[in-house]
Protein backbone atom coordinates (compact mmCIF):
# COMPACT_ATOMS: atom_id res chain seq x y z
CA UNK A 1 0.00 0.00 0.00
CA UNK A 2 1.52 3.39 -0.78
CA UNK A 3 2.37 6.31 1.69
CA UNK A 4 -0.26 8.37 -0.50
CA UNK A 5 -3.19 6.54 1.01
CA UNK A 6 -3.71 10.29 3.41
CA UNK A 7 -5.24 12.86 1.65
CA UNK A 8 -3.25 16.31 1.45
CA UNK A 9 -5.34 17.60 4.25
CA UNK A 10 -4.87 14.68 6.57
CA UNK A 11 -0.70 15.01 5.74
CA UNK A 12 -1.03 18.93 6.49
CA UNK A 13 -3.06 18.35 9.60
CA UNK A 14 -0.76 15.63 10.88
CA UNK A 15 2.18 17.75 10.37
CA UNK A 16 0.62 20.64 12.06
CA UNK A 17 -0.14 18.51 14.96
CA UNK A 18 3.42 17.03 15.41
CA UNK A 19 4.62 20.68 15.14
CA UNK A 20 2.51 21.59 17.69
CA UNK A 21 3.34 18.56 20.12
CA UNK A 22 6.83 19.33 19.07
CA UNK A 23 7.34 22.59 20.54
CA UNK A 24 4.82 22.29 23.32
CA UNK A 25 7.84 20.03 24.69
CA UNK A 26 10.27 22.31 23.81
CA UNK A 27 8.00 25.14 25.71
CA UNK A 28 7.44 23.48 28.66
CA UNK A 29 11.32 22.82 28.62
CA UNK A 30 11.79 26.51 28.17
CA UNK A 31 9.62 27.70 31.32
CA UNK A 32 12.08 25.73 33.42
CA UNK A 33 14.93 27.41 31.87
CA UNK A 34 13.43 31.28 32.29
CA UNK A 35 16.27 32.01 34.63
CA UNK A 36 18.67 30.42 32.08
CA UNK A 37 20.34 33.17 30.64
CA UNK A 38 21.02 34.56 33.71
CA UNK A 39 22.59 31.47 35.70
CA UNK A 40 24.53 30.87 32.71
CA UNK A 41 26.22 33.86 32.97
CA UNK A 42 27.27 33.08 37.00
CA UNK A 43 28.58 29.46 36.30
CA UNK A 44 31.92 28.75 36.18
CA UNK A 45 32.06 27.33 32.27
CA UNK A 46 34.83 25.63 30.13
CA UNK A 47 35.94 27.57 27.57
CA UNK A 48 34.38 25.53 24.85
CA UNK A 49 31.41 26.07 25.98
CA UNK A 50 29.27 28.24 23.41
CA UNK A 51 27.76 32.02 24.09
CA UNK A 52 24.32 31.33 25.84
CA UNK A 53 22.09 33.46 22.51
CA UNK A 54 23.29 30.01 20.59
CA UNK A 55 21.17 27.55 22.36
CA UNK A 56 17.58 29.35 21.29
CA UNK A 57 18.66 29.32 17.66
CA UNK A 58 19.87 25.81 17.40
CA UNK A 59 17.00 24.51 19.32
CA UNK A 60 14.75 25.90 17.46
CA UNK A 61 15.93 24.46 13.91
CA UNK A 62 16.41 20.81 15.96
CA UNK A 63 12.81 20.62 17.08
CA UNK A 64 11.81 21.81 13.32
CA UNK A 65 13.69 19.22 12.12
CA UNK A 66 12.57 16.44 14.76
CA UNK A 67 8.92 17.44 14.00
CA UNK A 68 9.47 16.65 10.49
CA UNK A 69 11.25 13.62 11.08
CA UNK A 70 8.47 12.10 13.13
CA UNK A 71 6.31 13.48 10.42
CA UNK A 72 7.57 11.54 7.92
CA UNK A 73 7.39 8.43 10.07
CA UNK A 74 3.84 9.13 10.83
CA UNK A 75 3.18 9.38 7.08
CA UNK A 76 4.93 5.52 6.62
CA UNK A 77 1.90 4.45 8.89
CA UNK A 78 0.20 2.39 5.53
CA UNK A 79 3.19 0.36 5.24
CA UNK A 80 3.48 -1.01 8.91
CA UNK A 81 3.08 0.22 12.22
CA UNK A 82 4.59 3.39 13.62
CA UNK A 83 3.07 3.51 16.93
CA UNK A 84 6.12 2.55 18.30
CA UNK A 85 8.42 4.62 16.77
CA UNK A 86 5.95 7.80 17.72
CA UNK A 87 6.08 6.16 21.67
CA UNK A 88 9.71 6.47 21.57
CA UNK A 89 9.62 9.78 19.78
CA UNK A 90 7.23 11.62 22.48
CA UNK A 91 9.59 9.40 25.25
CA UNK A 92 12.60 11.50 24.18
CA UNK A 93 10.46 14.66 24.14
CA UNK A 94 9.32 14.48 27.42
CA UNK A 95 13.41 13.84 28.68
CA UNK A 96 14.21 17.16 26.60
CA UNK A 97 11.77 19.00 28.37
CA UNK A 98 13.05 17.26 31.65
CA UNK A 99 16.63 18.18 31.59
CA UNK A 100 15.61 21.80 31.68
CA UNK A 101 13.81 21.86 34.54
CA UNK A 102 16.53 19.68 36.71
CA UNK A 103 19.11 21.77 35.74
CA UNK A 104 18.02 25.06 35.43
CA UNK A 105 14.77 25.44 37.59
CA UNK A 106 15.73 22.54 40.24
CA UNK A 107 19.51 23.19 40.16
CA UNK A 108 20.40 19.15 39.86
CA UNK A 109 23.31 19.12 38.16
CA UNK A 110 24.01 14.98 39.34
CA UNK A 111 20.25 14.18 38.06
CA UNK A 112 20.59 16.55 34.92
CA UNK A 113 23.45 14.18 33.76
CA UNK A 114 21.96 11.10 34.19
CA UNK A 115 19.13 12.15 32.86
CA UNK A 116 20.45 13.74 29.71
CA UNK A 117 22.37 10.15 29.43
CA UNK A 118 18.60 8.80 29.40
CA UNK A 119 17.91 11.12 26.81
CA UNK A 120 20.91 10.12 24.50
CA UNK A 121 20.18 6.34 24.44
CA UNK A 122 16.35 7.43 23.75
CA UNK A 123 17.43 9.64 21.14
CA UNK A 124 19.43 6.24 19.68
CA UNK A 125 16.84 3.80 19.97
CA UNK A 126 14.77 7.03 18.23
CA UNK A 127 16.31 6.94 15.95
CA UNK A 128 17.10 3.02 14.72
CA UNK A 129 13.50 3.05 15.03
CA UNK A 130 12.79 5.97 12.86
CA UNK A 131 14.93 3.93 10.25
CA UNK A 132 12.66 1.41 10.16
CA UNK A 133 10.45 3.54 8.48
CA UNK A 134 12.11 6.53 6.89
CA UNK A 135 15.77 6.42 7.00
CA UNK A 136 15.74 10.64 5.91
CA UNK A 137 13.72 10.24 8.91
CA UNK A 138 16.82 9.17 11.28
CA UNK A 139 19.39 10.67 9.49
CA UNK A 140 17.00 13.74 10.31
CA UNK A 141 17.85 13.38 14.09
CA UNK A 142 21.95 12.76 13.30
CA UNK A 143 22.09 16.78 14.11
CA UNK A 144 19.97 16.01 17.13
CA UNK A 145 22.02 13.68 18.57
CA UNK A 146 25.39 15.15 17.91
CA UNK A 147 24.08 18.53 19.85
CA UNK A 148 22.61 16.45 22.58
CA UNK A 149 25.87 14.45 22.77
CA UNK A 150 27.63 17.89 23.08
CA UNK A 151 24.95 19.13 25.34
CA UNK A 152 25.87 15.87 27.42
CA UNK A 153 29.41 16.74 28.01
CA UNK A 154 28.91 20.46 28.68
CA UNK A 155 26.09 19.28 31.25
CA UNK A 156 28.98 17.41 33.20
CA UNK A 157 31.80 19.92 32.78
CA UNK A 158 29.79 22.53 33.96
CA UNK A 159 28.46 20.00 37.00
CA UNK A 160 31.51 19.53 38.41
CA UNK A 161 33.09 23.16 37.88
CA UNK A 162 30.18 24.27 39.67
CA UNK A 163 29.78 22.36 43.06
CA UNK A 164 28.14 24.86 45.12
CA UNK A 165 25.32 25.66 42.62
CA UNK A 166 24.46 22.18 41.27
Amino acid sequence: MPVSVYTKRQQWLALLLIILVTFCAAAIGSIGSLNAPQFYRELSLPTWAPPGWLFGPVWTLLYSMMAFAAWLVWRTAALGNTSRALQLYALQLGLNALWSWLFFAWYLGAAAFLEIILLWLAIITTMRSFYLHSRLACWLLLPYLLWVSFATLLTFSIWQRNPQLL
